[in-house]
This record gives C-alpha cells, structure tokens and sequence, in this order.
C-alpha cells in the first residue's frame, strides 16, 4: 500500500489551496457525510447557511481570522450531530489543534473517517 492509500490526515484536508496561515489560522474541516439537517449551525453563525432543499449545511468560507472564530465556535459545540459530538471541527492551523468541539478535551481532531 503506498501513501496515497493509506488514511487521510484530517488536518491536511484543504491546505494544499489555503490562504497564508499568518493571514487565516483557523479552518473547519466539516463532516457533510454525517450532516442531518439540524441547523443549529446556521443559527449560531453567519458562515453557515443550511440549504432546505438538500437538508445540508456548508460554510461560506473554511479559512478564518480570529474576528470570526467565536461565532464559527458556537455552530461547532451547538451540532447536535454524532451524539452531540458535532461534525463541525474548528481547528488552529498553526498547531492542529482542534479547538471546538473537541470531546476528548485534548486537542485532538475528532473526526472519525
């Protein structure tokens, strides 16, 4: 099996077109797969609008400032997605990190692909 087979880094995801990390240190790496159609996201952010004739939600922008972190935050922990473990994750670019919703409490991402 080579490298390209093998299992996909999440905090690689969207890097290889992103925006200088100096200039949008935070991304979302979203789950859509596992989306149902809460909303909640789109109520708790400007950056989510949820489309009601497929039932899914995606953000305007994955790449982010510290200007719309805690909005983008607050879609992250409201998903009630995954058994309220959420499939919005907001990640720190500069250390992957993941910084909402983050269950286990130490910074690891926690999607499950």
């Amino acid at each position: 099996m080579s490298d390209a087979d093998g299992p996909v880094d999440p905090s690689e995801i969207g890097e290889q077109d992103a925006p200088p990390v100096a200039e949008k240190p935070y991304k979302i790496i979203f789950e859509a797969n596992k989306c149902f159609g809460a909303g909640k996201c789109a109520e708790y952010s400007d950056n989510w609008n949820l489309d009601i004739s497929t039932g899914i939600a995606k953000p305007e922008t994955y790449f982010f400032g510290e200007e719309e972190l805690d909005h983008n935050i607050a879609a992250a922990e409201a998903c009630p997605a995954k058994k309220d473990r959420g499939i919005i994750h907001v990640v720190d670019r500069r250390t992957n990190e993941e910084i909402a919703p983050d269950p286990e409490g130490d910074g690891t991402l926690s999607v499950d692909w």
